[in-house]
């Protein structure tokens, strides 16, 4: 369910993939802080509250546990983190366009942007 950043850090970044990926601590935190950034987004106005609700799902789903693996990348990167943060933006985008009915490749239903 990631994609194309996510994909280009994992091949670009072969360094202790069973050692060094990514926690749940961490992972859980990433969905915590997508789901509070779009609820804040909305009481800003910046996002619609259906695109909201979705987010705030697909993020529930990241804090849960359910979506673990889809976090492949190690902590070594490019020093910023735009990786990985990329990664919980695709991971949870793609899932919310499942949620509203779509197929997360349909690149024509991606009409959910993440705002962080």
């Amino acid at each position: 369910m990631w994609g194309a950043q996510t994909e280009w850090s994992h091949r670009n970044f072969p360094i202790g993939f069973d050692r060094y990926r990514w926690g749940r601590p961490v992972i859980r935190a990433l969905g915590i802080l997508k789901k509070c950034t779009a609820r804040a987004n909305a009481e800003l106005g910046q996002l619609p509250h259906d695109k909201v609700d979705l987010i705030v799902r697909a993020a529930q789903d990241v804090i849960d546990g359910k979506l673990d693996g889809e976090f492949p990348l190690v902590m070594f990167q490019t020093g910023s983190g735009t990786q990985t943060n990329m990664n919980a933006n695709e991971v949870i985008a793609n899932r919310a366009i499942q949620l509203a009915g779509a197929e997360w490749w349909d690149r024509k239903s991606q009409s959910i942007q993440m705002t962080t």
